[in-house]
């Protein structure tokens, strides 16, 4: 094979390989869920009537404070699905 024809044909492998990890990158994550009282200091998400920035979270913990983590993994890690002072509708 020509060298100029090898070139080719390596560029185009590694651009079918670029395209086949950016695919897979692409595709949906894993679902989430809003999490509260488990974000450290300066880690939150988003803001809270405190504070209107995602990383303002003053301590540790803050159960106004919420972070997306994996769906189902929330209560495991000792966090709350519902905002504080939000009615529950388990018990209901």
């Amino acid at each position: 094979m020509k060298p100029s024809r090898a070139l080719i044909a390596s560029a185009i492998a590694s651009l079918a390989a670029a395209t086949l990890a950016a695919s897979a990158r692409a595709e949906d994550p894993a679902p989430q869920e809003k999490c509260y009282g488990v974000a450290a200091a300066g880690q939150n998400d988003c803001g809270t009537a405190r504070h209107s920035c995602a990383g303002k979270a003053t301590r540790d913990h803050d159960p106004a404070d919420w972070k997306m983590v994996p769906k189902g993994t929330c209560e495991k890690m000792g966090g709350k699905l519902t905002e504080p002072g939000a009615k529950s509708a388990k018990g209901k």
